[in-house]
């Protein structure tokens, strides 16, 4: 088993999207119409950042993030600014995989098409992704504390997942996954070294398709496809393993395994993590694993027994869908519930021991898309400060 790499000793963890501030809201609105320019929203997302990290700040966190205020939505940035890459503003939704818990919505809403990305070319990363947001945001916190500040990234399985090995890439550029998914590894090991020179030690990826293995009605869709549901996740894990390759010691990469979090707080997917555990917690090269726990329909926390030694679990079971508060002995009685049930794990550890492969988070972040969750901003600031207020009361 590899060596435990360094790692944040946050025990308030946030996912990274946090509501847009009222005035940054309504400029948003007007850009989307396109009644304002890129300029104009600039100035304005620039003052709602400050903001936000300085309420990170005095809540006590450590991973700060510029709650992906610059972004539409959580993916933007990434392939849409490659080499290789064709944006497609209205795809028919025939060309999506039916099965996927997000299409399935996407047809419930009877929707007949959706942007999305085919590969028409080879893959080449020709632009910095996050350079210039991580750069804003090192201006905004002491220089010893850059080393905390956390870049979240969508993962290299986004668009396969919803249009399958045959309509993601042109089949005359890429013969098959793997070919396909080496060259995107090569894009996201150019971007993570560049962050890395810039400071970053602390990155997030954010995805929807290890759950999305574990609903029912996927793994249905994909046996009726005649695609095999266990060889499908044992691509993604290595097409995520690729993308860290070659980084640093010091630099901490995880993971955040969403059930979806899309305009007014719906989620997409249900299931516990019991079909992906085993493998992903033991052949995932990740440093820590946001979890969500925050509904009965996440499952238990018995996956957590193959959580390794040397890896982190993040219990995010405050949920950001609604603003009502958990109750604090409620949280702590989960909290200790999970490290029990790492600690009967394998290989067995001590209580304590287990305790401290945990943290505490909201189980998503609050703006997954710029309209966010139906929260007020003080809803928000209420539900980090109960992280905080946990977490300072289970480890000190």
């Amino acid at each position: 088993m590899p060596a435990p790499r360094s790692k944040p000793p946050f025990r308030a963890e946030h996912i990274g999207s946090l509501l847009r501030p009222k005035e940054l809201f309504q400029k948003r609105a007007l850009f989307e119409e396109k009644k304002c320019t890129r300029q104009d929203l600039e100035v304005l997302e620039d003052e709602a950042i400050k903001k936000v990290v300085k309420m990170q700040e005095e809540l006590g966190f450590k991973g700060i993030t510029d709650g992906e205020l610059r972004r539409g939505m959580f993916f933007e940035g990434v392939f849409e600014t490659m080499e290789g890459m064709t944006v497609i503003p209205r795809r028919p939704l025939t060309e999506f995989k039916q099965y996927v818990p997000l299409v399935s919505l996407m047809n419930a809403f009877g929707m007949k098409e959706f942007p999305s990305i085919f590969c028409t070319g080879k893959i080449k990363r020709t632009v910095p992704w996050y350079a210039k947001q991580f750069e804003y945001l090192k201006t905004l916190v002491p220089p010893e504390e850059v080393k905390n500040l956390k870049i979240t990234v969508c993962p290299p399985t986004w668009f396969h997942q919803r249009h399958g090995s045959d309509l993601t890439y042109d089949l005359s550029i890429y013969k098959n996954d793997d070919e396909y998914f080496t060259d995107l590894a090569k894009a996201y090991q150019e971007e993570i070294a560049h962050l890395y020179s810039l400071g970053c030690r602390n990155i997030q990826f954010d995805d929807a398709t290890f759950c999305f293995l574990c609903d029912d009605r996927m793994i249905s869709g994909l046996k009726e496809d005649g695609v095999d549901h266990s060889s499908l996740l044992q691509t993604y894990i290595k097409a995520m393993n690729q993308c860290v390759e070659g980084r640093e010691p010091d630099l901490v990469v995880g993971i955040h395994m969403c059930r979806g979090n899309i305009k007014g707080g719906m989620h997409c997917s249900e299931g516990g993590y019991a079909p992906i555990a085993q493998k992903l917690f033991q052949e995932l090269n990740f440093d820590c694993f946001y979890l969500e726990y925050d509904t009965d329909r996440s499952g238990d926390f018995q996956p957590l027994k193959y959580l390794p030694p040397n890896k982190i679990a993040v219990l995010g079971l405050v949920t950001t869908k609604k603003p009502q508060l958990e109750n604090v002995d409620e949280l702590k009685a989960r909290i200790y519930e999970a490290a029990d049930i790492i600690a009967e794990g394998v290989p067995k550890r001590s209580k304590e021991n287990a305790l401290n492969q945990l943290c505490l988070s909201p189980q998503c972040g609050f703006a997954s898309g710029w309209e966010g969750n139906p929260l007020t901003e003080e809803d928000e600031r209420n539900k980090l400060a109960l992280v905080a207020e946990v977490a300072k009361e289970v480890w000190g």
